[in-house]
Parts: C-alpha cells; sequence; structure tokens
C-alpha cells in the first residue's frame, strides 16, 4: 500500500502553496503545503521560505510519515486509492484523530460502504460546516470508492478554489471532531416519550375510574396512582432513550 498520484494530487490542490512561512490561527508555523515542523524536517520558523519544487519534495516526505501511521493503524490490507484516501484524510486531521475516529473503525471493520459517511463528518471547524471540507472529504470518499483499475481518477477529483483553500487553512488544527445530539435536543425521541406516555396516562386513568365503580379498594383519587404510573413510565423511557443512544453511539460516533 502507498500513496498513488491521485492522492498525492488531492493533497496538493485542496492544501495549496504558501512560499513564506506563516502561522496558522492554531498558533503554528506553516508553510508549503500544509507542513509544520509537527510533521518533520526543516523546523519551520519566521521569515523562512520555500520554493514550489521545495515544498512538492517536502510534502513527499511528509506523506510518507503519514503513510507509516495510517499503515500501522490499519488492520487490513486496501487498495492503492483507499489508503491514499486515507492518508489525505489523517494529513487534514491529524493522526491522532484518525486512529481515534470511525473512519478507521469503519475500515478495519471491513465496512467500507459507511466510509463516506463517517468521513463527511469531518467537515466542521469551529462549528461551522466548511464548504472546502466538505469537497475535500467528498473527494476522499470519491478516491477511496474507485477501483484500482480506474486510471483516470485524478482528472474527475473535485478542484478547490482558493477561497476553499484559504477557509481550510484557517481551519488547520481545529477540525472539529463529529459528536452526536445531546439527549436533551433529541426533539424526536422525547416528542415519542411524551406521545406514549399521554396514551398510557389516559388508558390508566380510565381503568382506573371503571374499576372504582365496583370496589373501594382505592384510598386516594385514581389520578394520584395514574400520576405516580406515569413518572415510573417517563423514567422507563428515558432510560431506555439513553441506552439506545449509547448504543448507536457506538456505530455513528467519531
Amino acid at each position: 500500500m502507498k500513496i498513488n498520484a491521485a492522492g498525492l494530487k488531492l493533497v496538493e490542490d485542496s492544501e495549496g502553496f504558501r512560499g513564506r512561512a506563516y502561522r496558522c490561527p492554531a498558533g503554528i508555523w506553516t508553510i508549503g503545503h500544509g507542513h509544520t515542523s509537527m510533521a518533520g524536517p526543516p523546523p519551520v520558523k519566521s521569515g523562512m521560505t520555500m520554493t514550489e519544487s521545495q515544498a512538492r519534495a517536502v510534502l513527499a516526505r511528509d506523506l510518507e510519515t503519514f503513510s507509516h501511521g495510517v499503515k500501522s493503524a490499519l488492520k487490513r490490507d486496501l487498495t492503492d486509492n483507499q489508503f491514499s484516501a486515507l492518508v489525505s484524510f489523517a494529513y487534514n486531521v491529524g493522526l491522532g484523530a484518525f486512529r481515534g475516529s470511525s473512519v478507521l473503525r469503519a475500515v478495519n471493520a471491513g465496512q467500507d460502504e459507511l466510509v463516506p459517511r463517517r468521513l463527511a463528518q469531518w467537515s466542521r471547524a469551529g462549528g461551522r460546516t466548511l464548504p472546502g471540507l466538505v469537497k475535500r472529504r467528498h473527494a476522499e470518499a470519491l478516491l477511496y470508492l474507485t477501483p484500482e483499475a480506474a486510471t483516470l481518477i485524478s482528472a474527475i477529483l473535485p478542484r478547490f478554489s482558493s477561497a476553499e483553500r484559504r477557509e481550510m487553512d484557517a481551519a488547520r488544527g481545529m477540525i472539529d471532531a463529529p459528536t452526536g445530539t445531546p439527549l436533551r435536543f433529541s426533539t424526536t425521541a422525547w416528542a415519542s416519550v411524551t406521545s406514549a406516555a399521554a396514551g398510557i396516562y389516559g388508558a390508566v386513568e380510565s381503568a382506573l375510574w371503571r374499576l372504582q365503580d365496583f370496589t373501594s379498594v382505592f384510598t386516594i383519587p385514581p389520578r394520584t396512582y395514574v400520576a405516580m404510573t406515569a413518572i415510573v413510565i417517563i423514567g422507563t423511557a428515558a432510560f431506555w432513550i439513553i441506552r439506545e443512544r449509547q448504543r448507536h453511539a457506538e456505530d455513528d460516533d467519531v
């Protein structure tokens, strides 16, 4: 497995080129095609400059580092297209985020059909969805799903505008890991609970009133029994929702 020409082109085009060192919004000195000191030599310092040919050589070394990192996290063999897509993704979000992502879990589980959706979840930074990141995740998914025999994949990969590159550059080091909707904001779940509780409340109350006509067992109004029953129902339903969301989080988390 190795990064191929299509993967290299995807990274080069999405990262763009900056010939003079600058601090990204995360405060990291960056140059060339997104090279930082953390990726390896050369260390990036204020005032540093680099030609495009030098930047391509540095990028090639950086991608070797990321290729080793991706390869060490894989539990199965992939095509070069699949591997290249993952290297591009890891180069963008970082190896640490890649190793903990559900993208990698789907890959290692052989669930290739889930990979595009998992990639698409990594399209936000600072709480906003960025068009450049959406396009990059789409390009990575397209490359991942393209059969190895397709030799013209580079020609159909999306191109990135200067504005999209600037947005992605501004998001460097700050891409949001996807998270599920907090339970308190899950309106669908709570609407279902409320509807079910109301239906059961009405049925229980009606039954208790009818039963009271034939017996004097009740020493308190039926509505009190109904209220107690409703509390138990809602508590049980809330517990069920939490358990279900935790179970689904294992399938659809980051």
